[in-house]
């Protein structure tokens, strides 16, 4: 696994060579996560979810609040004990 990636306009985590990411857009303090992928590889290994930790724990040091659009970010933050509450 490697450290989480920021392009700007979509967030990168690479594990066993191939990259998760979720596509994203910043609205002043908001994080809004559009989509989140794996590939099909890393499907159903906790890769999707470990990308949304990175992400999530990188929007709270940012003091930033997320508006999950995509159903997966939305699920995990709502099933997320730790980072549920940063969902505007």
């Amino acid at each position: 696994m490697s450290d989480l990636r920021d392009t700007g306009a979509r967030y990168e985590m690479d594990e066993q060579g191939l990259t998760s990411w979720a596509d994203y857009r910043r609205s002043a303090d908001r994080l809004v996560i559009d989509h989140v992928e794996s590939p099909p590889a890393l499907r159903g290994t906790g890769a999707a979810g470990r990308l949304m930790a990175a992400i999530a724990a990188d929007a709270r040091t940012k003091s930033l609040k997320i508006i999950p659009i995509c159903s997966y970010a939305a699920a995990w933050l709502s099933r997320s004990e730790e980072f549920g509450d940063l969902v505007s």
